[in-house]
């Protein structure tokens, strides 16, 4: 490890691009201290964190607890990005641009932009009324909440976003890895010491109380013991593949056979990601809102409340089918099976055509329902321990969620871009020693 870190400092554009990562993510930090302007930030520390703030922040690496300027993170800008996800298999303009190679996302990227822009500013003035009606012991977080401090809040938290943004796009070109995950992960980071301070303060108040702090001492080590068997599970799980043996026809030219060769189709396991705990959460969490504020229909918070039976059944159902949604939206076996027609190769043992689409189609569904149980468990895990080790659930969501497998996802995908650039300079990587003469 140590060597291999001594090479990757050994390489000039290696080093730069990691210097500039590392310094631009620090550059994003600072928005997160910048209080959005007419805000009373003597309250600020007095608020108490809702439960769809805190889940907000764990998905998008915003703070819009504290009020700041970047408090959306980078929540417009995926936004976006799922909705021109979609569009690209919906509209047939958009799939037609998004074939024509780099000249083609790049125009995708500009529309992403622009959607971007306004979700902000939509979400802004939502973020800005919101903030005009809230009181904190009976004062006013907004000393003057009128249409000044409306106008000045929507600009502050859009320049924001967009800021971050911009940022998110010098890490992905001149730093290393996704700039946006970068960031969101920056974010997520930025909450656990924080929170991982309960601990020691727990410890703290049994010592002065004169108890035997040897409970809370076993719970932080219980506690540290499930986060690195959390994090080895997500690991296996993320870079576990189906692969499938694809074989290429054999071509004679003159007197040389060419092709022949077989190779495997990676099929991840997670093929959604974070997605289908982000839409669960939003189908649970919008509808419901809205339904619970008819007078007559305000049974149904009782009913689907979070942590009650049916908010959690309905929760895995609702991830299970969104991980089939994502992975038919993202992979068409018919459209798989063509390219491997096209490009004269073949699955052995399967006919070419309409039979592989359908084999592609069999395995795909397979996947999507193990990628689906292993989604879900780790969406309601962090309440498992929350009710089992009687600790808050703030403190348990970094055991479980969208945050863990945000985290952990990119983190992987760093170290995988790193690696790639030791071995394309014949250094040796973090895992193995690189194949050289070949």
């Amino acid at each position: 490890m140590i060597k291999t870190l001594r090479n990757i400092f050994s390489i000039q554009e290696l080093r730069k691009r990691i210097f500039i990562t590392f310094a631009l993510l620090i550059v994003s930090r600072i928005g997160y201290h910048i209080i959005i302007p007419g805000v009373d930030a003597s309250l600020i520390q007095k608020m108490e964190v809702e439960g769809w703030l805190e889940f907000l922040g764990m998905i998008t690496g915003g703070a819009l607890d504290d009020c700041t300027i970047m408090g959306l993170g980078v929540m417009p800008y995926i936004s976006a990005s799922i909705i021109f996800t979609m569009l690209v298999k919906l509209v047939p303009s958009l799939e037609q641009l998004s074939k024509e190679g780099a000249s083609g996302y790049r125009k995708i990227q500009q529309y992403e932009r622009y959607a971007t822009v306004g979700i902000c500013i939509i979400q802004a003035a939502f973020v800005a009324a919101w903030l005009s009606t809230f009181k904190i012991k009976g004062q006013n977080l907004i000393p003057d909440p009128g249409f000044k401090f409306r106008i000045f809040a929507v600009l502050s938290i859009t320049t924001g976003t967009m800021f971050l943004v911009w940022l998110g796009e010098q890490i992905t070109e001149f730093g290393i890895g996704n700039g946006i995950s970068l960031l969101i992960m920056n974010g997520i980071l930025a909450r656990m010491p924080y929170r991982y301070w309960n601990f020691i303060d727990n410890i703290k108040t049994a010592i002065k109380e004169g108890r035997n702090p040897a409970a809370e001492i076993t719970q932080l080590v219980v506690y540290i013991l499930i986060f690195f068997a959390v994090v080895t599970f997500v690991v296996l799980i993320t870079q576990g593949q189906r692969r499938i043996p694809v074989q290429q026809q054999k071509q004679a030219r003159g007197r040389r056979i060419y092709g022949g060769m077989r190779y495997y189709l990676p099929l991840r396991v997670n093929q959604g990601g974070v997605m289908p705990i982000i839409f669960a959460q939003a189908i649970l969490m919008l509808p419901t809102a809205i339904l619970a504020s008819i007078p007559g229909l305000r049974f149904i918070r009782d009913y689907i409340h979070f942590g009650t039976f049916w908010y959690v059944f309905l929760y895995v159902i609702l991830i299970i089918f969104f991980e089939y949604f994502w992975t038919a939206l993202t992979f068409n076996p018919v459209e798989m099976s063509k390219n491997l027609r096209e490009h004269g190769n073949f699955i052995p043992g399967i006919r070419p055509g309409q039979k592989t689409a359908e084999v592609l189609e069999y395995i795909l569904n397979r996947i999507a329902l193990a990628g689906g149980v292993f989604v879900a468990f780790i969406a309601i895990f962090p309440e498992m321990v929350s009710t089992a080790l009687g600790i808050e659930y703030a403190l348990a969501a970094f055991l479980g969620g969208t945050g863990i497998l945000i985290v952990v996802g990119v983190a992987l995908e760093f170290v995988q871009r790193v690696e790639s650039q030791l071995l394309a300079r014949e250094y040796e990587g973090f895992m193995k020693k690189p194949v050289r003469g070949r």
